[in-house]
């Protein structure tokens, strides 16, 4: 999963197969809950950029690539 967009269609699916009894409600559990770590690292991320007074640069969230990233260092 590169992209947040990504991120938004599996846990679409992960409603749905949920809804229908698909999936195991502890399995779907888990998932959910890797899923709001993930978004809440990105909202940690455009916190700090924003005590820093600085756009964020999330590649997750749209920003520069990774390999952009690394190449500023």
């Amino acid at each position: 999963m590169k992209h947040i967009h990504e991120l938004t269609t599996e846990l679409t699916a992960l409603y749905e197969a949920l809804k229908n009894g698909t999936i195991d409600v502890k399995a779907a559990s888990e998932m959910n809950n890797t899923a709001g770590k993930i978004i809440n690292t990105q909202r940690v991320q455009n916190e700090y950029a924003s005590l820093r007074n600085e756009a964020p640069n999330i590649p997750f969230m749209g920003g520069a690539t990774l390999s952009a990233l690394e190449s500023q260092e």
